[in-house]
């Protein structure tokens, strides 16, 4: 898996783990977010994009991208789930890289793109059942920004 950085260009998944792991050991004694999202697209083709958002609060974040292209519609139920698991793929690969290089204080939240208004109100237990399900914080919108903002603005 691929990643895109504003800041550093295309990076491989070890080359964004350690990019992150270097923002956050500037300055170790601060406070992190590690926050995961994604969302997507559909005209002819489906592209989803997952963000990585390193967040040193108050004092500013980095972000990484990767992308997908398919060539079926998805129905918004199979577009939720799939947008969830991709963001679970990636943090649980994020997790065991965390575990292996004992960093045991970045936790990681997981951004969706459901919410109270709109379509997706159905799907928000569900969805959150599967992140907390597998050991991950949820934020849903208004909340969600990683997921509505950062994701949404590279799937265009």
């Amino acid at each position: 898996m691929n990643f895109i950085s504003p800041t550093e260009g295309r990076l491989s998944f070890e080359q964004t783990f350690n990019s992150i792991i270097s923002f956050v050991k500037e300055f170790p004694k601060d406070n992190y977010r590690l926050i995961i999202g994604s969302d997507s697209q559909q005209k002819e083709k489906a592209i989803f994009v997952t963000a990585i958002i390193i967040y040193r609060e108050g004092k500013g974040a980095r972000f990484y991208y990767t992308k997908e292209r398919t060539k079926r519609k998805h129905t918004l139920r199979e577009k939720i789930y799939h947008e969830t698991l991709k963001s679970l793929e990636v943090a649980k690969e994020i997790t065991e890289k965390i575990l292996m290089d004992s960093i045991s204080d970045l936790n990681i939240e997981i951004h969706l793109d459901v919410g109270q208004n709109g379509d997706t109100r159905d799907l928000i237990k569900e969805v959150v059942g599967l992140v907390i399900g597998n050991g991950y914080e949820a934020k849903i919108k208004p909340l969600a920004y990683a997921a509505s903002s950062v994701a949404d603005r590279y799937t265009k």
